[in-house]
């Protein structure tokens, strides 16, 4: 089996966890598995670097600044390898075999480096390469970085690159927790997630792994999240499942469109949870919701809708907080999903505006980390299909 597997900056914080991580390093091998490592800064490095930079410092120079923590890494978890006699070599930015390279506007040039990344997996029966997360090599060989969060995307890029079975991901969790266990009591590892639900958890504050490295998931390539303190590389953990679907489609039926009012409703307890839960009592699916101060729209079913409101009006009646319930029917819902959406700047825009110029009302837009979904009257729904496929070609062009 091939493995990349990512040491984080906690899994090396010591000369004890280095030691650890050779450990679980040398069983890989000695299992007779191909392996490839990327490194971490030791503990807080980076960071403490950046807080000493108080000066007007170029891009390059703090870049070749912060990179001190990660080449120290290499070079400390290359020595406990040689120690224990698995022969391994340290790459930095400016090695030969360096495989990261970007282009002149700092992001990944993805021929180049895919064509290394090949040339240095044929090298892994002779040695394990130790390589810098994080870092990046321009085509002038000036050092670039890949952003907060860049060693985990170094390594799922490599793994997927590579052409590895698996991703390991070593860091000072369990995996994916049901919840934080500082905060919560009872919070246990969940074995499994799909790579949606993990982008949105780590898009909303949940660090896990870094949002820009699940973009380089693929269905065929494992990704493993485990705990430093577990030493097996291959077992345990969180396993992170599927890849990102991009997809844009119009839904086959319309939807109808069910505003609640009610005075500062946002500020009200429990009433979104009210509206809701009756909602599903009476097996009423919720394709979206959107909020206001004084308003909340529920989008179901078209052919739920009359039932639907016959449900919600009682609440409406009843709760002293709630005015009135009106009905839309004939609207038509276009879903954008996509792993990359975080990454293009300005995508609502992007998408919007095209519509506006198109004379196309929008009802809404409800947005995820992961994906749009765009509401407008159902007789516009295939023209507003066309002019969002439109953008995203004219965008991959």
């Amino acid at each position: 089996m091939r493995l990349v597997v990512k040491f984080g900056g906690t899994s090396l914080g010591s000369g004890d966890r280095i030691d650890r991580a050779a450990d679980s390093i040398e069983q890989a091998v000695a299992d007779g598995h191909e392996v490839a490592v990327v490194a971490s800064a030791m503990g807080n490095t980076t960071d403490d670097l950046l807080d000493q930079i108080n000066f007007d410092a170029t891009a390059a120079d703090r870049a070749e600044i912060v990179s001190m923590g990660e080449r120290t890494s290499v070079r400390m978890l290359k020595a406990a390898l040689a120690a224990r006699d698995v022969p391994a070599t340290f790459l930095e930015p400016g090695h030969p075999n360096w495989p990261v390279i970007t282009d002149e506007h700092g992001e990944i040039d993805v021929d180049e480096t895919i064509a290394r990344s090949r040339e240095l997996a044929t090298t892994l029966d002779e040695a394990v390469p130790v390589i810098t997360g994080f870092l990046a090599e321009s085509s002038d060989g000036t050092v670039t970085t890949l952003g907060r969060g860049g060693s985990d995307t170094t390594a799922v890029m490599l793994g997927n690159y590579m052409d590895a079975d698996q991703v390991v991901i070593v860091t000072d969790v369990e995996g994916v927790m049901t919840g934080d266990p500082r905060v919560v009591e009872g919070a246990r590892n969940v074995g499994e997630i799909s790579v949606d639900e993990l982008r949105n958890l780590s898009f909303r504050g949940a660090e896990v792994v870094a949002p820009s490295a699940l973009s380089y998931k693929t269905g065929n390539l494992n990704v493993r999240v485990v705990h430093y303190q577990q030493g097996d590389l291959l077992t345990g953990g969180t396993r992170i499942e599927g890849q990102f679907q991009n997809l844009i489609d119009l839904r086959e039926q319309p939807v109808a469109c069910m505003t609640v009012a009610g005075r500062a409703i946002r500020n009200q307890r429990g009433v979104l949870a009210k509206l809701s839960g009756e909602l599903a009592e009476h097996d009423i699916n919720v394709e979206g919701v959107a909020s206001g101060m004084d308003s909340l729209t529920f989008y179901v079913d078209e052919e739920d809708a009359q039932r639907a409101e016959t449900v919600l009006h009682g609440t409406v009646v009843s709760d002293e907080v709630l005015s009135s319930i009106t009905v839309e029917d004939g609207v038509a819902t276009i879903r954008v999903t996509g792993g990359e959406l975080p990454n293009r700047p300005g995508v609502i825009r992007h998408i919007v505006n095209p519509l506006a110029e198109e004379h196309i009302k929008i009802h809404d837009v409800i947005t995820s980390a992961t994906s749009i979904s765009l509401f407008v009257d159902w007789e516009d729904g295939e023209k507003t299909l066309r002019v969002i496929q439109d953008v995203f070609d004219e965008q991959r062009d």
